[in-house]
C-alpha cells in the first residue's frame, strides 16, 4: 500500500488531501501543529475505515525532518508521496519583518521541506516516489502587506525546479502545485480579508488534482489555469500591475499595511497633568463566548462568504435529531454548488469536534441543544 506523508494537514488543502488520500487507499502520515484539528481529522478518517497516523511537528525547524520520515518508517515502512503543504504568515510591510517571522516564513516554504526531501531520499528512491511542493501566484506576481511570504513561495518554486532536475536520476518526481486561490481560513486567520468569493476554489478540488497528479508526474501542476492565466499575463507586464496593485492594494486579499510607529513618526502630544485628565470610565467587560460561539469560530469566516446563517445552523440542533450533509446544504442553499457543500460539511465537522454531534457514518446525530 501507498504511503502519502503530508505537512500542513491541520486544516485547508492539507485536511481534504489527507482524506481524500485516505479514501483512495492511501495509509496517510498528517503532520501539522494544531493537535485538536490533527486528532479530529483522524477521527473523520478511521470512522471512514481508512489509515492514519498524526503527529505534530513545526517544519519550519529543519530538524524535525529526520522525525518526520522516521515516523513514516517507523508506522508504515515506506514513502512513496511528499506533500510539502504547510504554509505560514506574518502580515505587514517586508521590511518590518522581525528575524523570527522571517525565519518562521522562509523555513516553513522553503528550508524545512528541502530538508524533508533530503532527510527521505533513501526511501523516494526505492519507491521511485513523488514530491508535491506547494506554491503560490504571489510567487510570481509578489504583493505588498504579506510579509516574507511572497519571497518565500518564490523560494519554493525555485526549489522545486532545482530538486525536480537533481531528482531524475532516482526516478523521483517533483511537482510544483500552483493552487490558486483557495477558500480556507488561511488569510482570515492572519487577519486579512481574503480574495473575492468569486475567484475562490476548494481545497477539495485541489486536493482531487493532485492525487491525479500520482500518475502523471507533471513537472507543474496548475490548479487553476484561468487564475494562473491572469498571473501570467501579470507578469508579462510589470508596469501594469504595480499600477493595479498600487491602487488597489486589497485586491488579491491582503489587508492594507498597517502604520507602524518609527523614528519618522510625529510625536504625540504629551498628556496632561494627571490632576486634569478625567478618570476613563471602566470598560464593560465582554461576555464570555457561548460553546456553539466557539465552535463556529473557526469556520465563521467561510460561512459569511457563502452566506450560511449561524441563526440556521443553530436550529439545526436539536438533541436526538439526525443531520444528513447533503440534506442540509439543500436547505440552505438551494440548489448547492461545491464551495456550499464543502462549507455544509466543514461547519458540521466543527460542531463534532465541539461535541454537539457525532458521525454516524454518512449522518451526524444531534447531541445536545446550542
Amino acid at each position: 500500500m501507498s504511503v502519502i506523508v503530508i505537512t500542513g494537514a491541520s486544516s485547508g488543502i492539507g485536511r481534504a488531501l489527507a482524506i481524500r488520500a485516505a479514501r483512495a487507499g492511501y495509509d496517510v502520515l498528517a503532520i501539522g501543529r494544531n493537535r485538536a484539528a490533527l486528532d479530529t481529522l483522524a477521527e473523520r478518517v478511521r470512522a471512514e475505515h481508512g489509515r492514519i497516523v498524526v503527529d505534530t511537528f513545526d517544519v519550519a525547524d529543519p530538524t524535525n525532518a529526520r522525525a518526520i520520515v522516521a515516523l513514516a518508517r517507523r508506522e508504515f515502512g515506506r514513502l512513496d508521496v511528499l506533500v510539502n503543504n504547510a504554509g505560514q504568515v506574518a502580515v505587514g510591510p517586508l521590511s518590518q519583518q522581525s528575524d523570527d517571522a522571517l525565519r518562521a516564513q522562509f523555513g516553513t516554504h522553503a528550508i524545512g521541506p528541502i530538508a524533508l526531501v533530503r532527510e527521505a531520499l533513501p526511501l523516494l528512491r526505492e519507491a521511485r516516489g513523488h514530491v508535491f511542493m506547494i506554491g503560490s501566484g504571489v510567487a510570481r506576481i509578489p504583493v505588498g502587506g504579506l510579509g516574507a511570504y511572497p519571497p518565500s513561495k518564490a523560494a519554493t518554486r525555485s526549489a522545486a525546479s532545482i530538486l525536480r532536475r537533481e531528482l531524475i536520476p532516482d526516478q523521483i518526481a517533483v511537482t510544483y502545485v500552483d493552487p490558486g486561490v483557495v477558500d480556507t481560513a488561511f488569510m482570515s486567520r492572519a487577519g486579512m480579508p481574503g480574495a473575492p468569493t468569486s475567484l475562490l476554489v476548494t481545497p477539495e478540488d485541489v486536493a482531487r488534482k493532485i492525487l491525479l497528479a500520482v500518475r502523471t508526474r507533471p513537472h507543474v501542476l496548475n490548479a487553476v489555469p484561468w487564475q494562473v492565466a491572469i498571473v501570467a499575463l501579470a507578469e508579462m507586464f510589470p508596469s501594469v500591475t504595480d499600477f493595479v496593485l498600487e491602487r488597489n492594494p486589497t485586491l488579491v486579499g491582503a489587508a492594507d499595511a498597517p502604520v507602524l510607529v518609527t523614528s519618522a513618526t510625529p510625536a504625540l502630544e504629551p498628556a496632561p497633568p494627571a490632576a486634569l485628565a478625567a478618570a476613563p470610565p471602566e470598560p464593560e467587560p465582554e461576555p464570555e463566548p457561548s460553546a456553539f460561539d466557539a465552535a463556529l469560530e473557526p469556520v465563521r469566516r467561510r460561512m459569511e462568504r457563502v452566506k450560511l446563517r449561524e441563526e440556521f445552523v443553530r436550529e439545526l440542533l436539536h438533541a436526538g435529531d439526525v443531520l444528513d450533509a447533503h440534506e442540509v446544504a439543500l436547505r440552505w442553499a438551494g440548489m448547492p454548488n461545491k464551495n456550499e457543500r464543502a462549507a455544509t460539511n466543514e461547519v458540521l465537522d466543527a460542531l463534532e469536534a465541539a461535541g454537539f454531534l457525532q458521525r454516524d457514518g454518512e449522518r451526524f446525530v444531534v447531541l445536545r441543544d446550542p
